[in-house]
């Protein structure tokens, strides 16, 4: 038995999904401590983030809430067992290691419990996670291995794509990744950054003059990956109180999901503190598996 645990930067909600653990990270307003996606859920972080002056900060997980994780699962299945040494195996996949300590917290917690829990660096975040973590949750269904399913992760998150568009400069003026005078000349020219993840990092991809130009650029990004390959996971995201900018993309793109198969409503997320903190409200994002 394989049981997969992520941390909150996948914004995957504990309650959608009955076969991923989610462990939260710790956002700090100030004096104001939380656990994200626990304690401070998404609408509420957004709304804090409107009403300060200060940016909020996030957290790594520490080596011992993962140790504390890994001992409940194979407790819960030892004890299922009758008291026999447990046969779970447990596979954690995190946020990007050079955006957050939590892989490493995750590795050093795993020394104590050889061969039965495995670490996966997503080289991603957010909704890009997200598709990596979900994949696991198909591989686990279809009765692969472990070691299977590691190789197959460590192979395909190299294939992982995710585009994003930025509506304001100002949080990342906030948070000293742009000057207050780079910031101000953007929103003057109305620039809407496209950023993306390389190699675990985020990149700036382009820039694009107004909303409209940004949507486009992020249809291009798309086409020169060679498009999404369906049969994967694959979601889009929004930050912000309001799905409305996501929504209107989904309708101005409506070419790109001509192939998606599916009878529901296309994947929406909400993009929660781990990311929201650097880039603000109304922001939106897609990722996906480009095809192999």
């Amino acid at each position: 038995m394989i049981k997969i645990i992520t941390d909150s930067g996948s914004d995957i909600l504990q309650e959608e999904c009955d076969k991923v653990r989610v462990l939260p990270l710790h956002v700090s307003f100030g004096d104001e401590h939380y656990r994200d996606g626990v304690d401070l859920l998404h609408e509420t972080f957004y709304e804090k983030l409107i009403e300060t002056d200060v940016l909020p900060k996030t957290s790594q997980i520490s080596p011992y809430e993962f140790m504390e994780a890994y001992r409940q699962e194979l407790d819960a299945d030892a004890s299922a067992g009758g008291g026999q040494m447990s046969d779970k195996q447990i596979l954690v996949i995190t946020l990007s290691s050079r955006l957050s300590g939590t892989y490493q917290s995750a590795c050093i917690a795993a020394e104590e419990f050889e061969g039965q829990v495995y670490v996966v660096d997503s080289e991603n975040v957010t909704v890009g996670q997200k598709c990596l973590v979900m994949r696991a949750v198909e591989l686990v269904e279809a009765d692969y291995g472990i070691d299977e399913i590691v190789g197959i992760l460590e192979e395909e998150k190299k294939q992982i794509q995710l585009i994003a568009l930025l509506d304001t400069l100002e949080y990342l003026k906030k948070g000293g990744r742009i000057s207050a005078a780079s910031a101000a000349l953007g929103n003057a020219l109305s620039i809407k950054p496209v950023v993306g993840v390389g190699a675990g990092e985020i990149l700036v991809l382009g820039k694009a003059h107004g909303s409209k130009n940004g949507k486009n650029l992020l249809m291009q990004r798309t086409k020169q990956a060679g498009g999404i390959d369906f049969s994967r996971p694959f979601y889009l995201g929004y930050t912000g109180l309001s799905d409305k900018l996501i929504c209107k993309y989904i309708e101005d793109s409506r070419m790109l999901w001509e192939k998606a198969h599916t009878k529901e409503e296309l994947p929406i997320v909400s993009v929660g503190a781990a990311i929201g903190t650097h880039v603000g409200p109304g922001a939106i994002a897609l990722a996906f598996f480009a095809p192999q």
